[in-house]
């Protein structure tokens, strides 16, 4: 009961000093404000960005899956190139024994791209990303359709000539009628189209060109018509959801494609198996960078922030001096006068926070296609204790003047 008749009594003082000038009151808490909006503004921006960026990698490359290559996945400046330049690449026999061998594998799936290709259909024409994939690529990466159907497991085994393409393709080619059932050519190659991936609009990272300009066929058709020469597939693999699925997939990958490839025990391997935690710490590292600058820059306005409220506490002290001596006198304990000036300290600088939290809300109401922000409760909880953490700051030094006053020369005062 004491403690809510405290927090009643400050907040009813931070609502007399408040409405007792409100002109300066306003203008001391704009720093705070400013400060909050500032650093709750960078928070929602920064993870708007990161979940963002996750959900277009996980769209790209799935999530929870491995990747058997030729060349591992490295984020730094200095690839080594040469040490993985003479490895063999992924051969077609290997993808079919992992795929009949592999225990831990969800889904599986061969796939080679990144190669530009004309998409024509009579004198409509567009260039696109030609992705060469197997039966499960739709398992192992986000791929919708909108209209028609996928492949079936006869089309991607026997290499015939049909195709999915991107909505952009389609709207190049058709002029907005149904583009399935119709013969397009791709690099001069005709192609009988049977789906249309969802439209999804640009991606900030465009891994691989965005869907809505691609054109996937069957990994057989790529392999034998596009890439006879040279192929460099990678086979995605997908691990069951576990806690420990991803590592044991990973060696059991690592164990049958050394067994695969006749490699010694003393041997290093001559393939790699890839995951996205690489990608993942890249970014998390930026945004950490991000979100400590933006933290740097909102400080210096909480700090003016922080010096407007301990600029309203001491005028409340000294305007409330001679009430602080009559308290005193009655028996109030310092701790009740110090915890009096805190609490209306805390309230004060709160009251900003909450206004900066506000801007931060109205500005998430604004439509962005690009980058929509989302404010989350995690974000909105951290302003509220940055403002409290600033009241208690701002507040201490008044409130341990007030509480160690002598009451009686308090009460002479005017």
């Amino acid at each position: 009961m004491f403690f809510l008749r405290q927090v009643y009594e400050s907040f009813l003082f931070a609502y007399q000093a408040l409405r007792s000038n409100v002109m300066r009151t306003t203008l001391s808490l704009l720093g705070v404000s400013v400060g909050i909006f500032a650093i709750v503004a960078v928070f929602t921006a920064v993870d708007s960005l990161n979940n963002k960026i996750r959900k277009e990698i996980d769209s790209f490359a799935g999530s929870g899956v491995l990747y058997v290559g030729k060349w591992p996945w490295l984020m730094q400046n200095n690839y080594p190139w040469w040490k993985y330049l003479n490895r063999p690449e992924m051969k077609y026999t290997e993808f079919k024994y992992l795929k009949e061998h592999l225990e831990n594998a969800e889904a599986i799936a061969i796939m080679d791209g990144g190669r530009t290709a004309n998409v024509s259909r009579g004198s409509n024409s567009i260039d696109a990303n030609m992705t060469g994939a197997s039966y499960e690529y739709n398992q192992i990466t986000s791929t919708p359709i909108q209209d028609g159907r996928y492949f079936l497991p006869i089309e991607s085994d026997n290499g015939l000539f049909v195709c999915i393409i991107g909505a952009k393709v389609a709207e190049t080619l058709v002029d907005g009628r149904s583009a399935v059932g119709e013969i397009i050519k791709v690099n001069g190659i005709k192609f009988l189209v049977i789906g249309v991936i969802e439209k999804k609009g640009e991606d900030m990272l465009n891994f691989g060109g965005t869907p809505d300009e691609k054109v996937i066929i069957p990994y057989t058709t790529f392999a034998a018509v596009f890439q006879k020469d040279k192929p460099a597939p990678d086979i995605a693999i997908k691990a069951f959801k576990s806690d420990d699925g991803q590592a044991a997939l990973e060696g059991e990958i690592t164990g049958m494609m050394r067994s695969l490839r006749s490699i010694k025990p003393k041997q290093e391997d001559n393939f790699s198996v890839n995951r996205l935690d690489g990608l993942q710490a890249f970014f998390d590292g930026i945004f950490a960078a991000l979100n400590i600058a933006g933290a740097l820059i909102a400080g210096f306005s909480l700090l003016v922030g922080g010096f407007g409220i301990a600029n309203i506490m001491f005028v409340s002290v000294k305007e409330r001096t001679n009430i602080i001596g009559i308290q005193k006198s009655l028996g109030a304990k310092n701790y009740v006068i110090l915890w009096q000036f805190l609490f209306e300290a805390i309230f004060l600088s709160l009251i900003g926070g909450v206004v900066g939290i506000g801007l931060v809300v109205l500005i998430t109401l604004i439509p962005q296609e690009a980058l929509p922000l989302s404010l989350t409760a995690g974000n909105v909880i951290k302003g509220l204790f940055i403002s409290s953490f600033i009241g208690v700051l701002s507040g201490i030094i008044p409130a341990w003047v007030a509480a160690k006053m002598d009451p009686v020369t308090a009460i002479r005062s005017k």
